[in-house]
């Protein structure tokens, strides 16, 4: 793989923020990401879905009813009407685009959880001009190429379902297959994974050797325990996200691989 993204040049392993540290406050709240950011983080994973018309938060639940003190579908509802509500009944729900603002030198893994969030994200982008600070990410490999195509400049992206089974295929001795092949050289430059999947096991040292091999990172979420957060490490992945930021940035302390903030390059 010959492209490099901005995204990825950073001192790793790289250490991402789940929903700000969802295990030490509450989940995609401006405090949680605040916190995640005074520790140190520069890597911040969050979630996208766009209210009836259109406005884009940083949210992870289809609806409001497991963190708020509101109810309803999102996409179905008007921001006049979502903007009510509290996470943990004290907090507002975040914009995207108010994230990316807030803090311009720290990058942004985006899970785009609905269709209708793709077209209000490409003009966040497009309007901070925060190309080189966002990948993108989705359990729907459609979703992921409508989002590449909307925002129409190149973007970091992850592997989609598809590629995360032929990535595993090929750790297993199973061949590239035209699939990955195509994906690596199109430019798809890491693998956003759990450890297992439906009693499957993922996360492998053959899997990290298979990615590294055609240019690809590995990132695995979502790992909140030291002892694992460690072995993982062992195996040579690039990246960890997690809840428990300070029991992560803690295990990198100790290893020698934390690589705070105010080390980021600027791009």
């Amino acid at each position: 793989m010959q492209r490099r993204y901005p995204f990825l040049d950073h001192p790793g392993p790289l250490a991402f923020a789940h929903r700000g540290g969802a295990a030490e406050g509450r989940e995609n709240t401006m405090s949680a990401f605040s916190r995640a950011v005074d520790l140190g983080y520069s890597y911040l994973e969050t979630d996208a879905h766009a209210t009836a018309d259109g406005v884009l938060l940083a949210f992870h639940d289809h609806t409001l009813d497991r963190v708020t003190d509101r109810a309803g579908r999102i996409s179905q509802l008007p921001y006049r009407e979502v903007r009510k509500a509290r996470i943990g009944g004290a907090e507002e729900i975040p914009l995207i685009e108010e994230l990316l603002g807030t803090w311009p030198d720290v990058r942004f893994n985006i899970d785009v959880k609905e269709t209708p969030a793709i077209l209000p994200l490409a003009r966040a982008i497009r309007r901070t001009g925060a190309y080189d600070r966002v990948c993108l990410t989705s359990f729907s490999d459609l979703r992921l190429a409508q989002a590449r195509k909307a925002i129409g400049r190149e973007v970091c992206s992850s592997l989609g379902p598809r590629g995360v089974a032929a990535l595993r295929t090929a750790a297993l001795g199973g061949g590239y297959g035209r699939l990955l092949t195509g994906l690596a050289r199109a430019g798809v430059p890491c693998a956003q994974i759990p450890i297992g999947f439906r009693g499957l096991r993922v996360t492998s040292r053959s899997l990290v050797r298979t990615a590294h091999a055609i240019g690809m990172q590995v990132h695995v979420w979502t790992i909140d325990d030291p002892v694992t957060m460690g072995r993982l490490l062992d195996l040579g992945v690039d990246g960890i996200m997690t809840d428990n930021i300070t029991g992560l940035r803690d295990v990198l302390d100790r290893r020698g691989q934390w690589h705070p903030r105010e080390t980021l390059r600027p791009t």
